[in-house]
């Protein structure tokens, strides 16, 4: 194979020059990444040094700390990948993820783990196409069905307790999007998730041909956590928080595949710190709890992580984040007065908050999450990564 190295100055040249010549790559070419200690004026390495992947099929790293420490040497496993370039070491290979063709407009969008916001932002990426496109979703959840399914109306808690009781996963991410996007949604499952995002097994291809043979205008996919669906989309969406370093580690690989980053309640500072790593345009937004139904009275609010609610035109006598902890749930529960129960379609919002207000005759109410922009405009930014709708 084809192949360029990664060398440094730590090593004396000739070191370099016998190791390269003991490996069986045909070299394209070397790029010296640092180091000065044994770096002698016109060293030869018995190849050319480069400053680029060009005409590579594999990138092998010859440096070693202090040069290349951990972190260094992700960010050139970040580069290698997003080349499409296996990365390989001494005792280490990464596998750029692969990607399926697909022949529809289309748009992935990607988080840099779980509980992102990234399912809030694919719910209005897919409104704000859906004025004026004919728009499906794909989704990927660990908790996905068996088979792709498609879910053409909006589910009511009725229908979702009873997919619970059936021994389904009632608050899967299609079922989120098929409640809060407005259009088709195509439930997938996937299993394992690698660094740069590779699943080990799923059904989202056959979820793809699924939403391909509907002829939409446009089909938006959904990540799941920080997996990627294996789909070549015409364009990506990467969202990120403030919280949340969004390019160390391979999260730099994620930034350099994606052509918009949403940053949610992040600061100017976390948007210019991704605008220095990758030229991509970077928007910030808040999301902003919003129940399908008015509310008022005593109400309790069940979120996976923390909700603005201020603006609920109602007495909120709890504001709970633990969606994902079950024991904590169940005790919040127990030791709540409310009249109405608002709740996200996550984790355990159907099999145990749903169930508790059957059981104990509460108004169950279910809220999405508005993406409300504060700095760039979001839906200029979404229409502009695909090709102006063609009048029939």
């Amino acid at each position: 194979m084809r192949a360029v190295a990664l060398i440094d100055g730590e090593h004396y040249a000739p070191v370099v020059r016998d190791a390269l010549a003991k490996l069986p790559y045909e070299w394209v070419g070397a790029i010296l990444v640092g180091g000065t200690e044994k770096l002698r004026p016109a060293a030869d390495y018995g190849v050319p040094l480069v400053d680029a992947f060009t005409g590579a099929e594999v990138v092998v790293d010859l440096s070693d700390e202090p040069v290349l420490g951990p972190a260094a040497r992700l960010r050139w496993a970040s580069r290698a990948l997003a080349a499409g370039l296996p990365y390989v070491g001494a005792d280490f290979r990464f596998e750029p993820p692969r990607f399926e063709p697909f022949e529809l407009p289309s748009i992935a969008v990607v988080g840099t783990g779980k509980r992102v916001g990234k399912t809030a932002v694919t719910a209005h990426v897919a409104r704000t196409l859906a004025r004026d496109r004919d728009v499906v979703v794909v989704a990927m959840g660990r908790g996905g069905p068996a088979e792709p399914e498609v879910v053409e109306t909006q589910p009511t808690p009725a229908e979702l307790l009873r997919r619970s009781r059936a021994g389904e996963h009632a608050a899967s991410d299609h079922l989120e999007l098929a409640a809060f996007a407005g259009v088709p949604a195509i439930g997938c499952r996937r299993a394992g998730g690698g660094l740069a995002g590779a699943v080990f097994d799923s059904n989202v291809l056959a979820g793809a041909r699924l939403a391909a043979e509907r002829r939409p205008d446009v089909v938006v996919f959904d990540g799941s956590g920080a997996a990627l669906p294996p789909v070549a989309t015409t364009a990506r969406i990467l969202v990120t928080t403030g919280a949340q370093d969004a390019t160390g580690y391979l999260n730099l690989y994620r930034l350099l595949i994606s052509d918009l980053v949403v940053v949610l309640h992040g600061s100017s500072d976390d948007a210019g710190h991704i605008k220095a790593a990758v030229d991509v345009p970077v928007v910030r937004a808040e999301l902003r709890l919003r129940p399908e139904e008015p509310v008022e009275g005593r109400v309790a609010v069940f979120t996976a992580g923390p909700a603005q609610v201020e603006h609920l035109d109602a007495d909120v006598v709890l504001r709970s984040t633990a969606l994902a902890d079950r024991p904590e749930l169940h005790r919040q529960l127990d030791s709540t007065d409310a009249d109405t129960y608002v709740v996200e379609l996550k984790a355990a919002a159907v099999d145990v908050v749903a169930e508790h207000a059957a059981a104990h005759g509460k108004r169950l109410v279910l809220a999405g999450n508005d993406v409300v922009a504060v700095d760039g405009d979001l839906d200029a930014a979404v229409a502009a990564l695909l090709p102006a709708r063609v009048a029939a």
